[in-house]
Parts: C-alpha cells; sequence; structure tokens
C-alpha cells in the first residue's frame, strides 16, 4: 500500500504541475471592450485589427453610438473599459463624476462638412441655399451637433432642420438614402461612405475643430489592457490609419 500511495502522490503531482494556473497559460484572452463615437466606426475597427497583433491575448469588441449615448450608459452602470468621443466636452461628463482612471488623451480631431445625395438634388453650394430645403444635422447633446450650433453661431446661419438625429451616421444615412437634400456631418464620415453622398466645402467649418480624446474607464476590470489600447491610439501606426480615414491630428 505504500507503494501504490507513493505512485498516486506522483501522479497527482504530475497533474497539478500540467494544470494552468493563469488565464494566459490556459489560452483565454482578456475581451476589451470599447465604447466609440459613431464616427470612429471603420477606422477603429482597423486600429483594433493592428493593436491584437502586438497584444496576442487581448480581443476587442466595440459599442459603437452618438457620444452622449454612451456616456449616459457608463453613467448607469454599464460595462465598459474605454471610451472615445467626438469631442472633449462629452468626455468631461465622465471625468466630473470620477468615472475615469486617469486624465483622457486627445488622439484625433474632426471638422465639419457639407454632405448632399449624388447628383446634388437640391443644388446646394453653400450654407446660403439652406431655405427651403430639408437639412438635417446631430442633435444639440451629440458633439456634431453642437460644432454644428457653434459652426451656425459663429458664421451668423439660421438653422432650421428637418430633423436632429442622435449619431451623425444618421444624418449621412438619411442623406445617402435621399431622404434629405443636405446633412452637416464630418469630412470623414463622406470620405467612409463609399458613394452615394458628395461633399460640398462648408464655410468657416475651418474655424469648428472637434477633438476626440479616450480613455479608461474606472470600473473597468481590464484596466492593464485598457490602457494599452489608449496608448495605442497615440502611437505611428495607429495616426497613420487615422489620417488615412480623413482625421487630423489633434
Amino acid at each position: 500500500m505504500k507503494y501504490l500511495s507513493a505512485a498516486c502522490i506522483v501522479a497527482l503531482l504530475s497533474l497539478s504541475a500540467c494544470s494552468p494556473n493563469t488565464k494566459s497559460d490556459s489560452g483565454e484572452k482578456t475581451t476589451l471592450t470599447v465604447f466609440a463615437a459613431a464616427s470612429l466606426t471603420e477606422v477603429f475597427e482597423d486600429i483594433a485589427d493592428d493593436f491584437i497583433k502586438t497584444e496576442a491575448n487581448i480581443d476587442v469588441k466595440f459599442s459603437f453610438a452618438g457620444s452622449s449615448d454612451l456616456v449616459a450608459q457608463i453613467s448607469e452602470g454599464a460595462p465598459a473599459d474605454v471610451i472615445a468621443t467626438a469631442d472633449e466636452t462629452t468626455m468631461d461628463t465622465l471625468a466630473g463624476d470620477d468615472l475615469l482612471s486617469g486624465a483622457p488623451s486627445d488622439f484625433a480631431s474632426n471638422t465639419l462638412t457639407l454632405a448632399v445625395p449624388e447628383g446634388n438634388p437640391g443644388n446646394i453650394s453653400s450654407s446660403q441655399d439652406f431655405s427651403g430645403k430639408d437639412l438635417v444635422v446631430c442633435a444639440p447633446q451629440v458633439p456634431c451637433g453642437a460644432a454644428t450650433q457653434n459652426w451656425a453661431k459663429q458664421n451668423a446661419v439660421t438653422l432650421n432642420p428637418a430633423s436632429e438625429e442622435n449619431s451623425v451616421t444618421d444624418v449621412l444615412g438619411k442623406v445617402s438614402a435621399g431622404q434629405a437634400d443636405a446633412g452637416i456631418v464630418y469630412v470623414t464620415d463622406v470620405a467612409r461612405a463609399d458613394g452615394g453622398v458628395e461633399e460640398i466645402e462648408l464655410d468657416g467649418a475651418d474655424e469648428v475643430v472637434n477633438k476626440y480624446p479616450a480613455a479608461t474607464v474606472d470600473a473597468s476590470e481590464n484596466k492593464d489592457a485598457a490602457d494599452a489600447f489608449v496608448t495605442f491610439l497615440q502611437s505611428e501606426e495607429a495616426a497613420k490609419t487615422l489620417t488615412d480615414a480623413g482625421f487630423s491630428a489633434p
């Protein structure tokens, strides 16, 4: 019986030595949940592809929506690791409520422009042609909407929009579907539209530029991975991807 017991002990020790003790050892990956502004949809998916090449044990999943909606979700306890908004003001809401881990860092900027349906059936060439036309804009609480309001005020333009949307992608969708004569969006939205819309330069838009910040959410259970993603957004590789998508430096 002594020999049998010894054999069992050896076997048990061998099994213990072979058993995984950590998440990394078992091959499990950390899933990083990134809340990001709707205007970042395609470019962030490209950046994530490059990021996971350098972080083999991390997977990234996204939730894209209007920045104000994302901030509201995090404020209400929605599980997120990283938040990237389309302006600093919206991000400041989370910072003011101590819901961020560390200070946000700007990684890109964007400028407003005018999108019209292909062929420009409304014959719009500038903001002077808005009268009597179906104009679609972002709602004021959304970063692109706040920028639109600032632009209108600075250029003495009266806006009488046919509708106010909760995200810039909704504005672009209505224009590309021919449901509006024009829509105020970001230059990057027209660049990623891949047809269906044309761009008309918005006079004075270069004076209203939105900076895009990102930060780790304080309630994140994957802060190291989240910090790594936020840091990667500052890399030359990410900057090139953003520039190729039409974004500018912050």
